[in-house]
């Protein structure tokens, strides 16, 4: 800490131990405002250190309920504490998930405190990923058996109101087995859906944007008073996958948007690369991100977990098998569907590996 101690250098000096460290680091007094932020923290948190120079702590990390009894102690006790899963709000919005460790340090005879802050974003991303891919396997076992048992009977039923219109002289009444009939072809185009989820794939060298022009197109077919934006990466590289499968996932995920904007609202079709991301239980030193962002009302709390699930919709009339049936085409393709929403903006993000990126079994 001896570099704490000449803290009336000019930042550069007085820190330089710290200006090395990779992890972020905040540096505060006994009133609890910031006196120094090295690079680290200057990424991590995607702010100036000269424009927080002397503002209060609060405002980089807004008020953690278990923060400031913890500061306080580590001040005026000399303990030292380390907080779990820390929630913080970047100026943009975006959620940092944190673990932090604070100290009592001296400089110039005076108590101060070093903050230092890991995000976890990685593991919590990676234990929800499993949980939630063994739970959507279980549900997809699950309806797929029911949708074997229920087949049966409905080609009998479908089979046996044929043969009584054909027994029925009154109009009126064939009325009746139509409704009928329509109804288990509407059950059974449903149970096929469920059942043919898992087809074969043809991979090939693909195009990225030529699968989201394609989406494009249709999403303004469907829904004409939607504006779709595009916002691509053009020096992306090609990717291997099977083109069929990967239009139907993302038109699923923008249909799904456009219906919870009533036909009404904006759609973004966002790509860039992303380097050394974790998912599907591996690092990718390179990935595909591709985002489908809409400036709808958001996706209620209570179905953000089951979103996925077969039959889970938060729309009336809707199937709740457009995202399953998307989820299941993106592991297909040994990737992932990550979520974030909240009013206003709604953004999901598709991960795909691209080439030989993939280091190692994650953690």
């Amino acid at each position: 800490m001896a570099d704490l101690k000449r803290s009336r250098l000019n930042p550069a000096q007085a820190y330089a131990g710290l200006e090395l460290l990779s992890s972020a680091v905040v540096l505060a007094d006994d009133a609890f405002r910031i006196r120094y932020l090295n690079p680290g923290a200057e990424n991590l948190f995607a702010v100036s250190y000269r424009k927080l120079s002397g503002a209060p702590l609060a405002e980089l990390l807004g008020n953690p309920a278990e923060l400031e009894p913890a500061l306080t102690n580590a001040l005026h006790n000399n303990w030292s504490y380390t907080g779990h899963d820390l929630q913080v709000l970047r100026p943009s919005g975006e959620l940092l998930r944190l673990d932090c460790t604070v100290t009592q340090v001296e400089a110039d005879g005076v108590r101060q405190l070093l903050l230092e802050f890991r995000p976890i974003d990685a593991q919590l991303r990676v234990a929800r990923e499993e949980q939630l891919l063994q739970q959507q396997q279980a549900n997809r076992e699950l309806i797929r058996n029911l949708a074997h048992e229920i087949k049966n009977p409905l080609g009998g039923i479908r089979g046996s109101a044929q043969l009584l219109a054909g027994e029925l002289s009154d109009p009126a009444l064939r009325e009746y087995t139509e409704v009928i009939i329509a109804e288990a072809d509407r059950l059974q185009d449903l149970m096929n859906r469920l059942l043919s989820a898992r087809s074969m794939m043809r991979p090939t060298l693909l195009n990225t944007h030529d699968v989201l022009e394609r989406v494009r197109r249709l999403v303004r077919a469907e829904f004409p008073d939607v504006r779709v934006r595009r916002d691509y990466d053009t020096s992306l590289p090609l990717l291997m996958g099977d083109r069929e499968q990967l239009i139907q996932a993302i038109l699923n995920i923008a249909r799904n948007a456009a219906q919870a904007m009533d036909g009404n609202g904006e759609i973004t079709l966002r790509t860039r690369i992303a380097r050394q991301k974790t998912f599907a239980k591996r690092r990718h030193k390179l990935a595909l991100e591709l985002q489908v962002i809409d400036n709808g009302p958001g996706i209620p709390e209570a179905i953000r977990h089951t979103l996925f699930y077969p039959l889970v919709s938060g729309r009336d009339g809707g199937s709740g098998l457009g995202l399953s049936i998307a989820q299941t085409f993106v592991e297909q393709h040994q990737g992932m569907i990550e979520l974030e929403s909240r009013p206003g903006r709604t953004c999901f993000s598709i991960l795909l590996p691209v080439g030989a990126g993939t280091e190692r079994d994650a953690p």
